[in-house]
């Protein structure tokens, strides 16, 4: 059983989430995504499961720990977690999503005490090809509370049966297990050299509930780094960062 925990969650674009924790209840996180913890709040540093978990992590680029916060007090306490990049947090209530959840590798931010986090590669010889982000996906299995973060705004999906979604592989934040997913090739030549969407496509088939983002981590990242690239003057020096930012979000 999952701890029961409260929360908040603060902010717009830049979103965290508070975690209220009762006496020896306890939250689990991905390294570094700890904002803040109250006096009483407890750090322990593991596996999640054993060595092999660990090591399952570390190879598909994740951290060899997850750390769990401890409420080890005698009363509430409060710790906050905040998304590494502009986007929204999204509450997960497995229980009533069925105990399981699949999610992009890079999205989990923090679950109750309880949830299990685990590595899950996808099944279909295609989409571990060629998924891109969509390649490893974590699985959350319990009872409680999890939160993932999308980049940009969420879009929400409710698939019907054989209704189907394709979508940029990097804009897949998660779905429901009940979900069939799979890669397919753009089709034409002229689309997969200059479509702009990338050569391949992720197909989700209902039935179950999808996430969508607008904006992925990567797409930020290219066009943060195409500005930098341009972003010399005449004597070859590069401009200061508040110039890179306002010329990622046009502004002067």
């Amino acid at each position: 059983m999952a701890d029961v925990i409260d929360y908040k969650i603060y902010g717009d674009d830049m979103q965290m989430v508070e975690i209220e924790l009762d006496p020896q209840e306890g939250v689990r996180a991905e390294a570094g995504m700890m904002m803040y913890m109250e006096d009483g709040i407890a750090m322990q540093t593991g596996t999640g499961g054993g060595l092999f978990s660990g090591f399952k992590r570390m190879v598909t680029g994740e951290s060899f720990f997850i750390t769990t916060f401890m409420n080890s007090g005698s009363k509430k306490a409060n710790v906050g977690f905040a998304a590494p990049y502009p986007g929204k947090i999204i509450p997960l209530d497995l229980d009533k999503l069925g105990g399981t959840f699949l999610c992009q590798k890079d999205s989990f931010l923090c679950a109750a005490n309880g949830i299990d986090i685990e590595v899950a590669f996808t099944k279909k010889l295609g989409a571990g090809l060629f998924g891109g982000e969509g390649f490893i996906l974590q699985k959350l299995t319990g009872n409680g509370l999890a939160f993932i973060h999308s980049g940009g705004t969420i879009v929400e999906r409710n698939l019907a049966a054989g209704e189907s979604l394709r979508v940029d592989t990097g804009c897949l934040v998660g779905f429901s297990p009940s979900v069939d997913y799979d890669i397919q090739f753009v089709g034409g030549f002229k689309n997969a050299l200059f479509g702009g969407e990338g050569v391949f496509l992720a197909r989700v088939t209902g039935p179950g509930l999808v996430y969508l983002q607008t904006l992925p981590f990567s797409r930020m990242a290219d066009r943060i780094k195409a500005a930098a690239g341009g972003a010399r003057n005449e004597g070859g020096s590069t401009i200061n960062a508040g110039n890179l930012i306002g010329s990622f979000f046009g502004k002067d």
